[in-house]
């Protein structure tokens, strides 16, 4: 939290000299950009004074309640920040409703099953299809199903309570379909447990026993439930910019595309504090749930029910072998030559149709295959080497992971864009930065469970160093666990890296990205809704896969000698959340 404020504080002088030509084109139209109208301009904004004055000016302004002005309109930012933030929790309290009743719906079917003494058979693909689809994603499916095939809601604005609701719905299917997931996971675990079957042959209410059955299950996914609600945060920057809902989301979007800085501080600062009180009041609620048990280091596990099988791969295989095939067909193709006519509809020549400008669309989609995937992959390796490193030091890492892991990636990506401009190389480092917490996370449990094994304990007495045991013993053991566990965070590192280009943050034109082509194809969606199915398609194959990857129970431990102590998949009593 301490390095965001700092990043934040001092945004005006890690901006460079970039935001001066922003600010003379906006405000002296009329001079030209000389090196002395530069750096009269760069005085007036004080960049010239320092990193640390310029934190320290705006931190002692902050506290008292005066966040500046603009650079491009000169007026007081607070006030309209004030306003936008009203706007978004509005539009997040909507959304929250919509996860919770979502996640009701889902999970009272295995708690029916349950008391009537069956087991339920888990949360379906129809859960699985709502966790699936990214917000901007589901956004852009919803204006164009609600506001311009059946015109039943407005497309943009602010108006009234009408045109909340495909907004709503967008920011809260995602988050509700994975809480409802993990509430059935919950669920069906605790009615395993002795203690509900001694309950019920011995009388007690269905009621109670549905109470009591809620409260054991709560605090195993309420840590998840607050990542999720968290993500409101990073979603409603998406959601406010395809409905052109004047929120806190849009207005930070927008500064960090104009560079006006001192919205940009106020609204990253925003977001974060929301994220925090989200994180705390969910942390908080779950200490309340667990009360003595969690002062009296009581805490019960609760354990998967069952091993993985051989259909639990028919999803990710279909949608892997789908993306597969969309990928290898456009790869064939020219991405880049404007040789077709403008919005060109599906036909065997152009199985996808043509976009405004000409291009194919199928091969864009499938070219984009390899710029998004092979910058994920790259993210991948880099969160690979910071996870087993940190992770090696749980004391040095356990703070800054659980703050990075609660971050969404948009508001990192606003803070890059904001220095650096908006790039691919830029949207890879800030997704690296709140990628790596998982990882690091994961290889501390490992590390914790592989340093209690008798023979790693009797190491030392036979006179072998630390760093011998880490690097002969513990790391070779852990390199293969981790390496799987990052590989299936793939496609949601994927996903977020389009998102960020569909939000102009990442890749520029011409390049063949999912979310830019995604972007352009928005403005057209009326009267050529091809232009979108294709990179929408491609966004919905990735998602299913990220999520049934994710979602995978674990294989049936395999015996071991305790001499090899190799690490298998599957075998840790730590689950990952």
């Amino acid at each position: 939290m301490t390095a965001v404020v700092l990043v934040v504080g001092m945004l005006p002088w890690l901006s460079g000299s970039s935001a001066e030509y922003t600010i003379l084109r906006a405000r002296y139209a009329d001079l030209p950009a000389t090196p002395e109208n530069l750096a009269r301009v760069s005085a007036e904004l004080g960049l010239d004074r320092g990193p640390l004055v310029i934190f320290w000016e705006w931190a002692t302004a902050m506290m008292r309640g005066d966040a500046g002005e603009s650079w491009i309109s000169g007026r007081p930012v607070l006030p309209g920040v004030l306003d936008a933030l009203a706007v978004s929790l509005t539009l997040m309290g909507f959304a929250i409703v919509v996860a919770l009743l979502l996640a009701a719906a889902l999970s009272v079917p295995a708690l029916y099953a349950g008391l009537r003494g069956r087991s339920a058979r888990g949360s379906g693909a129809a859960a699985a299809t709502l966790t699936a689809l990214p917000e901007f994603l589901l956004a852009a499916c919803l204006l164009v199903l609600g506001a311009v095939w059946l015109g039943w809601f407005p497309p943009y604005g602010w108006r009234g309570p009408e045109y909340a609701v495909l907004p709503a719905l967008a920011m809260g299917i995602p988050g509700g379909g994975l809480i409802g997931r993990l509430m059935v996971e919950a669920i069906t675990r605790t009615f395993a447990e002795r203690w509900t079957a001694t309950w019920q042959m011995a009388g007690v209410s269905r009621t109670v026993l549905a109470a009591a059955v809620l409260r054991r299950s709560l605090p195993a996914v309420l840590g998840q439930v607050g990542l999720v609600l968290i993500g409101l945060t990073g979603g409603a920057v998406a959601v406010e910019q395809i409905f052109a809902i004047p929120g806190l989301g849009r207005l930070t979007l927008g500064a960090a595309s104009s560079q006006d800085i001192p919205a940009l501080q106020a609204g990253v600062l925003a977001l974060v504090i929301i994220a925090i009180l989200i994180g705390s009041t969910t942390s908080l609620a779950r200490r309340a749930l667990l009360g003595p048990a969690l002062r009296y280091d009581a805490v019960p596990v609760q354990m998967p029910q069952r091993s993985r099988r051989r259909r639990d791969l028919v999803v990710p295989g279909v949608a892997g072998a789908a993306l597969l095939l969309l990928t290898v067909a456009g790869s064939l193709r020219d991405a880049y030559s404007a040789v077709n006519g403008r919005l060109t509809s599906p036909s065997s020549a152009l199985p996808l149709g043509a976009d405004a400008t000409g291009r194919d669309i199928l091969a864009r989609v499938g070219q984009g295959t390899w710029t998004t995937l092979g910058t994920a992959l790259a993210v991948v390796f880099a969160c690979l080497l910071i996870g087993l490193f940190l992770g090696c030091l749980p004391r040095l890492s356990s703070g800054p992971a659980e703050v990075t892991n609660a971050a969404p990636p948009i508001i990192a990506g606003l803070l890059v864009a904001s220095v650096f401009g908006p790039s691919v190389l830029g949207a890879a480092v800030a997704i690296t930065a709140v990628s790596w917490a998982p990882l690091a996370v994961y290889t501390a449990g490992l590390v914790t469970e592989m340093s209690s094994r008798t023979y790693i304990k009797m190491l030392p007495l036979l006179g072998v160093g630390r760093a011998r045991i880490m690097f002969r013993h513990v790391l070779p053991a852990l390199i293969g666990p981790v390496t799987r566990h990052a590989m299936l965070r793939l496609p949601g590192i994927a996903l977020a890296l389009a998102a960020l280009s569909f939000l102009g943050l990442g890749a520029q034109p011409p390049a063949p990205e999912w979310g830019l082509v995604l972007a352009e194809g928005m403005g057209y969606v009326e009267r050529a809704p091809w232009t979108v199915m294709g990179p929408a398609s491609a966004l919905i194959l990735a998602s299913v896969l990220a999520v049934s990857l994710s979602s995978l129970p674990p294989r049936p431990s395999r015996r071991i000698r305790p001499e090899a102590a190799p690490l298998r998949e599957g075998t840790s009593v730590l689950t990952l959340q």
